[in-house]
């Protein structure tokens, strides 16, 4: 039984996620975010709820004693929350990071470009991407709230091949991910619902 920190819990996909990971496995959940109340009532023994900043790093370091892997779900300023992670994984000798991004981060989207709004995605990318973490980032498309899982997947250097995919796809596959550590690791994912 693994145990798995869920930072920015109350996110949008990390909400999906929590279902997904305690109605589909057995991992010990810990759900990290700035005001718990915002969190609707989760009825487990397997979670436990810390409020708490990413950017305290003390505490930070604190509630990633034991844990096995690391789900980011962060939006803000993502470049130093980034630097507080690795440098606190570092300290803790936790190693498997899954960071949540965006797509268009390497102009990876034919016929996009982005420009300057999707810089603090790009920086921190660079910053974990630099780490000698196990990290996967991915880069999902827009995000839709249909209730599917219909999702491929694109390495770093290929084009993105759609434009959305649902949250409950990108949720998927952080579990996948969360309880398969071995896969794929020091790996940039484009997350896309596949257009056919």
């Amino acid at each position: 039984m693994s145990n798995v920190l869920i930072l920015g819990a109350n996110g949008g996909i990390a909400r999906i996620a929590i279902d997904l990971f305690l109605n589909e496995t057995d991992v010990q959940l810990t759900l990290y975010l700035r005001n718990s109340r915002r969190l609707r009532n989760i009825d487990s023994n397997r979670v436990r709820i810390i409020e708490g900043d990413v950017m305290d790093i003390e505490k930070l370091k604190e509630v990633m004693i034991g844990q096995d892997v690391v789900y980011a779900n962060l939006a803000g300023n993502l470049e130093p929350m980034a630097k507080n992670i690795v440098e606190a994984m570092n300290a803790t000798g936790v190693k498997r990071l899954i960071w949540i991004s965006s797509m268009g981060i390497y102009d990876e989207v034919p016929g996009e470009k982005y420009g300057s709004i999707l810089e603090p995605y790009r920086r921190s990318a660079t910053i974990i991407e630099e780490s000698d973490l196990d990290y996967t980032i991915l880069r999902p498309g827009w995000f839709t709230n249909k209730d599917e899982i219909d999702y491929e997947t694109t390495q770093k250097g290929e084009p993105f091949k759609g434009h959305e995919v649902s949250r409950k796809s990108v949720a998927a596959l952080v579990v996948k991910l969360a309880t398969s550590p071995e896969l794929e690791v020091r790996r940039s994912l484009g997350v896309n619902k596949p257009v056919r």
